[in-house]
């Protein structure tokens, strides 16, 4: 894939003159409980239209569920989301349905673990959400996710099923369903870990593809060599915090906090 190919894949807004700074996503004071457990507290974070966040910790450190607070798919119990400059929801005062379903319009994610629907055919998955949820024609629909598969591949299994694809090609599909929604901002929560090794570069050369075509993302990912070459700046996140954030080649190459070393170094140096 290579910007300005297909104008399917262009992103939101395109790339307009002095837009590299605009804030597209703020974030202030981020705040989740589960019960008496607290995930996450007064997390800050601030991403500019077209850059990529990188989220790194470790196993319960509370990432994903940043991630998932960032498009309503987790209530968020206290702090502000902002996407754009049209559209601010407070959590801390009580965000109406209304409020939760716009910020989700605004975002696709996607998952881990592929959650395609089993019953339908790839191109079925790929156009459920723009021909149901935001009630596309869906003979446009239809052309626009054809396009989109033949860009990943996948033209000529859009008919195939979730368990007839590679896990690879799971994801790929995965991926092109978030883009067929048109959003604003793309979320990924650990796209690579379910992966084979032997089948993970494809999807980590898409996003990074996506990266340079100046899709704003946010990408909770342990493939620090892949946050290194693709985010504009990474957060490490451990205990519900952010420990450190900053550019990748300081965080992750000189950081300034020791319990961000001892994790990049146990990554980078596990035996």
């Amino acid at each position: 894939m290579s910007p300005g190919d297909h104008d399917v894949l262009e992103p939101p807004g395109g790339h307009p003159p002095g837009s590299a700074h605009e804030p597209l996503l703020l974030v202030d004071g981020l705040g989740k409980r589960f019960g008496d457990h607290e995930v996450l507290r007064s997390v800050d974070l601030r991403v500019a239209r077209g850059q990529v966040l990188a989220l790194i910790g470790p196993s319960g450190s509370g990432k994903t569920t940043a991630l998932r607070c960032l498009n309503g798919l987790e209530r968020p119990d206290a702090g502000r989301v902002a996407v754009g400059p049209d559209l601010l929801v407070d959590f801390s005062r009580g965000a109406s349905k209304q409020q939760v379903a716009a910020l989700r319009d605004c975002s696709a994610m996607v998952f881990q673990h592929y959650n395609l629907f089993p019953h339908k055919t790839v191109l079925e998955n790929v156009i459920e959400g723009p021909v149901v949820v935001q009630r596309r024609p869906r003979a446009q629909v239809t052309a626009e996710a054809t396009e989109l598969l033949d860009r990943v591949g996948l033209a000529a299994r859009k008919d195939a099923y979730p368990f007839e694809l590679s896990g690879g090609q799971q994801q790929r599909v995965g991926i092109v369903r978030a883009l067929a929604l048109r959003p604003t901002l793309l979320l990924f929560d650990e796209p690579t870990s379910a992966l084979d090794p032997e089948l993970d570069g494809d999807v980590l050369g898409l996003i990074k593809e996506l990266a340079d075509e100046g899709w704003t993302m946010v990408i909770v990912t342990h493939e620090l060599q892949f946050a290194r070459e693709v985010a504009d700046q990474v957060a490490f996140i451990d205990g519900g915090t952010i420990v450190e954030h900053g550019h990748p080649d300081r965080v992750l190459r000189d950081p300034r906090e020791e319990r961000t070393r001892q994790f990049v170094q146990r990554l980078l140096h596990p035996f």
